[in-house]
């Protein structure tokens, strides 16, 4: 059986921009973002890309049309071959129903109510009904599927089951929690034999998001929403939350049943409308680190606790011991580790694809089990292998063609596989940035070890060199360590964790340590760490060994090969343009060493 899972819309950051004001630094603040494609084979996942890799622009919301291209060329099949598309969406008429008596409800004038209920009639008709969709996709791929062979999936069933996919299809507990869905903003459960049981009484509608509420917090701070919340979680290690934490005393409320509320509910119709509350309580806003970590802190704990509240109901309502932790607010790594080391789980897995980068994995695997002629999922039927590693890879015809365009801008000579290792530990033992581009780029927001920029974490200052040299951001940006997963519970306290292979986690550095890696210890003495394996990246595990082996230093500095504002690179005509448009000081472009010539005349 072959499913196609897409998510992506022709029309809605339009429909946003004209409806919702969703422009500037409001760009993000939409649904379909991080659009992409994925392609299940009799239940392996043979290929998946986000759109933006492809047509560059960040965050994307347009229909992939180039991600399902390649995804079927990858393949070597036709949408004529495939047998179910999944859309990790379901506005039905039932929802859109809903919605509507959501909006009748709120406490709103009645002239904000028609008006939204007329962008919301706009969006629902020229984008996210079912009908729109399936003209979107015919108008965009030239094929008209058969309404049949095409699967709605409930946005957070889909989260639900990415993560159950990824985790190798064992059974589970899982919390969601994101932005917002069709109606609501989170929700708990079980998966069993691949089965979902949504506990009702766990539901949180949009209008308590903490996903949301964090966005606003986010805006209020001067960052893009819904694309800059990692700021604030660096922001968060230069200061302790206040006591009394604002956030916990005026606007949260938590509810016996695992619920939460706020005091203030979030308006639809005004995305700011909290930045009142958060002046009184914090004073109006200073551009300072001062003035941003305070609140910050404060957005940690509050979250952190939130968090932990609903864990606490879901423990008393399951005995799985495994937990998925899946949507965009499982990306709060610094969330992630206490909230796991205060649980009864016995395990917590938050995936590459936690985000809705990974949304159409997860609507793909749920058509595959749920299709009547699936052999659906036994408890001793073996997983599918997973690896992050799905999307295109270049040979090294493209590589040479890439460089050749860059004509006398760059030198390169070809190395062979053993060279490659040697060259590069031996150039990171001194004070340069490297980029590293090797096969099938890496799903999801985090460089995993094919598209990387990599440097020496004992240099203090490196942090500093990346961020204005080379990202062209803000300086109190940490970076993240990769170390090899034999080595990572002798340089980081990790609980009890064994790995972290999606920098989904982040540890305390052991003071022992803290010296050695400076450059990649964050103020607060916690790094973001990516552990590795022979297995999983062999010529970047052999690369890390040999570099230990020369500077006694146990991790590199992994941060994603791109700069500020620009979606990781993917082409090798991407990596050179990235390359030659920052201080980088050498590309590691599969076997081809590449440098400026500019830094060699």
């Amino acid at each position: 059986m072959i499913v196609l899972g897409c998510n992506g819309f022709s029309s809605v950051s339009r429909i946003f921009a004209d409806r919702f004001g969703a422009v500037g630094t409001e760009r993000h603040y939409l649904l379909g973002h991080d659009a992409g494609a994925a392609l299940l084979v009799d239940g392996e996942l043979v290929a998946a890309v986000e759109e933006e890799r492809l047509n560059r622009e960040k965050k994307t919301t347009d229909f992939p049309a180039g991600a399902i291209a390649w995804c079927l060329a990858e393949a070597g099949i036709k949408l004529s071959d495939v047998d179910l598309i999944a859309i990790p969406w379901d506005f039905s008429s039932a929802v859109f129903d809903g919605i509507l008596s959501d909006i009748t409800a709120a406490p709103m004038p009645p002239s904000a109510k028609r008006d939204l209920v007329s962008g919301i009639g706009a969006l629902y008709t020229g984008a996210v009904s079912h009908d729109a969709i399936l003209a979107d996709f015919a108008a965009r791929t030239g094929f008209t599927p058969d309404p049949d062979k095409v699967v709605f999936v409930p946005h957070h069933l889909a989260h639900a089951m990415t993560g159950y996919y990824l985790a190798g299809m064992h059974d589970a507990a899982f919390l969601i929690s994101d932005g917002r869905a069709e109606r609501y903003s989170s929700l708990t459960g079980e998966i069993r034999d691949g089965r979902i049981k949504v506990f009702d009484e766990s539901v949180i509608g949009a209008e308590y998001s903490i996903g949301l509420l964090f966005a606003a917090i986010t805006r209020f701070l001067g960052f893009v929403p819904n694309n800059d919340e990692y700021k604030i979680m660096g922001l968060a290690g230069f200061a302790a939350p206040p006591t009394p934490n604002p956030f916990l005393e005026h606007l949260i409320e938590l509810h016996d049943d695992g619920r939460y509320t706020f005091r203030q509910p979030l308006a639809t119709d005004n995305p700011r409308s909290l930045d009142a509350l958060f002046e009184q309580h914090f004073g109006p806003v200073q551009d300072t680190v001062e003035y941003k970590a305070r609140v910050a802190a404060a957005a940690q704990q509050m979250l952190a606790v939130v968090t932990r509240h609903q864990l606490r109901a879901l423990e008393a309502r399951t005995d799985c011991g495994r937990l998925l932790f899946e949507g965009g607010v499982a990306l709060n790594c610094l969330n992630n580790t206490p909230l796991f080391e205060g649980s009864l789980f016995t395990d917590m897995q938050v995936s590459f694809g936690a985000s809705d980068t990974g949304i159409a994995i997860g609507a793909a695997a749920h058509a595959w089990l749920h299709h009547p002629d699936s052999p659906g999922r036994s408890s001793t039927q073996a997983a599918p292998a997973v690896t992050p590693y799905l999307g295109p890879a270049y040979d090294d015809t493209a590589i040479e063609q890439a460089l050749r365009e860059a004509g006398d801008q760059v030198t390169w000579r070809r190395l062979d596989d053993g060279e490659v290792v040697e060259q590069v530990a031996q150039l990171l033992t001194e004070k340069v940035v490297i980029g590293w581009y090797e096969g099938r780029i890496e799903h999801g927001p985090r460089a995993l070890g094919h598209r990387s920029i990599l440097a020496n974490p004992s240099f203090p200052d490196i942090k500093d060199i990346i961020n204005t040299r080379v990202k062209h951001r803000e300086p109190f940006r940490p970076f993240a360590p990769l170390v090899l997963e034999a080595d990572a519970s002798r340089v980081f306290d990790m609980g009890r964790k064994t790995s972290s292979p999606y920098m989904t986690f982040v540890f305390p550095v052991r003071p022992e340590y803290r010296d050695v890696i400076p450059g990649a210890t964050h103020v607060d003495g916690t790094s973001r760490v990516q552990t590795i394996t022979d297995s999983a990246t062999p010529r970047l595990a052999a690369l890390l060994r040999r570099f230990t082996a020369l500077t006694d230093v146990p991790c590199l500095i992994n941060t994603s090969f791109n700069v500020a504002g620009e979606p990781i690179v993917c082409s090798p005509t991407d990596a050179v343009n990235c390359f030659l448009s920052t201080e980088i000081d050498y590309l590691m472009l599969g076997n081809h060493l590449v440098t400026k010539a500019e830094a060699i005349s």
